[in-house]
């Protein structure tokens, strides 16, 4: 599944339907680009290498 594009229309399509919410024709183009954005700033995150030995942090502060 890795190696297929990101399909956002069809993530946005089968999200509303799971949810039971729907999205008004108008506003889906731009739930499409947010979504789009959204996997950009997750694709930087998830391609971010960490060495094996890295633990999470137990403790988070401000």
């Amino acid at each position: 599944m890795a190696d297929k594009p990101f399909d956002a229309g069809a993530y946005v399509d089968a999200a509303a339907a799971l949810t039971g919410m729907p999205i008004a024709p108008e506003h889906r183009p731009g739930v499409v680009v947010n979504m789009e954005r959204i996997a950009a700033m997750a694709k930087l995150v998830m391609d971010f290498p960490l060495p094996d030995e890295v633990e999470p942090g137990p403790v988070f502060r401000a």
